[in-house]
């Protein structure tokens, strides 16, 4: 199993020197990969409702500092040599779809191969009519993006022509050193379901209890027979609080001692998780999360495999 953990990319931790500190110390620690969300700007007033909270309430604040995403992974390329660079997620209606790819591109290359492309379709309304994007049809919106992807990534002379967008032949250069970046689906719909069989590389999952996980790991394993794919070329990722002090909702978090990490990681492996990413949550600020980090890659990852 390989373990992730969130950099302190947003909130009053998010600085160059903390940054530099989780990313370095996570690259000697064996970390698999480090991970960054995707907001941009929203307003005061919120109507929508945020899928990861009981009572639908976004516990990002109205002036919260949230740093670009893909700008800070490039940030934490140049101090990092081994670690996966991921998004969780980074939502494709936000950005038009060239632009984001050569950012992809660029991240890849400067790398060396080390992006992760997280995606989502997005909930905040608020947020794209700020952004001055288009809100309704995201779902095929983000299609037709991901086909844009595999075109700009991998054909010499790509075009495409779609519903929402279309470019006739460009020059596109540079390519990922792969022509191609690996792609987690996000997502608790039918449709990311199915857009997790037909693109994804992997389905990463985000707060939600073991049941629940378990239930979206077998739908995924429908949409892939349905197009005649092996789920088994998936990853299944899941994102989870780290909360030695059992702060957070237990069934969204591994929390307490050592050996109670060790048996609620052990569960989540059963139902075929190979990737854990962790939000730690912890007191002492951005050195006491990261202590707590520490202590977990130390005395529980080791148990589930190779750490480095």
């Amino acid at each position: 199993m390989d373990f992730g953990v969130h950099l302190p990319q947003l909130g009053r931790s998010a600085n160059r020197e903390n940054l530099i500190e989780w990313a370095e110390e996570a690259d000697r620690l064996g970390c698999h990969s480090g991970w960054v969300s995707d907001h941009i700007a929203w307003p005061r007033e919120i109507e929508s409702s945020y899928p990861y909270t009981e009572d639908g309430s976004f516990p990002g604040g109205f002036d919260m500092p949230w740093l670009d995403p893909l700008g800070t992974l490039l940030f934490v390329a140049a101090r990092t040599e081994r670690i996966k660079l991921g998004t969780t997620v980074l939502i494709l209606g936000y950005r038009p779809p060239v632009l984001t790819a050569k950012w992809l591109a660029t991240l890849d290359v400067l790398s060396e191969g080390r992006a992760i492309l997280g995606v989502g379709v997005g909930w905040m309304r608020e947020e794209f009519e700020v952004l001055g994007m288009p809100f309704d049809h995201r779902g095929a919106r983000a299609d037709e993006q991901l086909e844009i992807f595999e075109r700009l990534f991998g054909d010499d002379l790509p075009h495409y022509e779609g519903s929402y967008y279309r470019f006739g032949e460009i020059g596109f250069s540079p390519k990922p050193p792969d022509r191609t970046i690996p792609i987690w689906v996000g997502g608790s719909s039918a449709a990311a379901f199915r857009r997790a069989a037909r693109f994804g590389d992997g389905f990463h999952a985000a707060f939600e209890p073991i049941e629940r996980v378990s239930n979206e790991w077998a739908e995924i394993e429908t949409a892939c027979r349905a197009i005649g794919r092996d789920r088994g070329e998936l990853d299944l990722s899941v994102r989870l609080y780290l909360d030695p002090e059992s702060r957070m909702e237990g069934p969204k978090s591994i929390q307490g001692s050592a050996d109670r990490m060790a048996e609620t990681v052990g569960r989540w492996r059963e139902i075929g998780v190979t990737h854990l990413g962790l939000d730690v949550v912890a007191p002492g600020g951005a050195a006491g999360r990261l202590d707590a980090f520490r202590a977990f890659m130390t005395d529980v990852a080791p148990g589930f495999g190779d750490v480095g």
